[in-house]
């Protein structure tokens, strides 16, 4: 699709992945995977029922602006992994899976994001903007996770990799180890 972009995530918890996922299907713990910088909120009142069909409001600010987001659950599959989706927010298009899968006593979480920016042709200009937006808010999220489960972090038992890609190109760039370990919204 003209104009989408991906980005890709794996981090290993060494967790099992019921608990993993029950972390992730507490909606309130957004707020504490989210930098502080972007004044996330859930508007929806908690406690929020997850489940397919699941609709949560939230506000947050990305450069500044207040933006109000509504996001679907389009998928749950407990507890193997969700997608949420953009219904309303900043973007053309807002796609997250986030899987989860055993790995011995640990788990692997990977995120696959398809996104398209608003206002294509033009939006892409923003394009070098919002990947290192999104890779700062993703490596945030890597390290409140981990201390939130109280993981700390191991290289035996990391997957460091995030990658992103304009799937109309096959233009794929992958960052480093050292990039990933400094790291959507859930």
């Amino acid at each position: 699709m003209r104009g989408e972009h991906e980005l890709k995530t794996t981090t290993t918890l060494s967790m099992p992945i019921d608990e993993v996922f029950a972390f992730f299907s507490e909606a309130g713990n957004l707020e504490r995977v989210t930098p502080p910088e972007l004044g996330f909120q859930i508007d929806t009142p908690l406690p929020i029922e997850m489940g397919k069909g699941t609709l949560i409001e939230y506000t947050l600010r990305l450069f500044g602006f207040p933006i109000r987001w509504r996001t679907l659950i389009s998928e749950w599959n407990p507890p193997h992994g969700f997608v949420d989706e953009q219904l309303k927010g900043p973007y053309r298009q807002w796609i997250h899976r986030h899987s989860f899968r055993s790995f011995g006593d640990s788990t692997i979480m990977e995120d696959n994001v398809c996104y398209r920016l608003p206002l294509w042709p033009m939006g892409e200009l923003a394009l070098p903007l919002i990947r290192m937006q999104l890779k700062r808010i993703f490596r945030f999220r890597e390290k409140a996770v981990r201390k939130a489960l109280r993981i700390t972090p191991n290289t035996e038992h990391r997957t460091p990799n995030t990658e992103y890609r304009t799937p109309n190109t096959g233009h794929r760039t992958p960052s480093t180890e050292s990039d990933h370990r400094s790291n959507s919204a859930f």
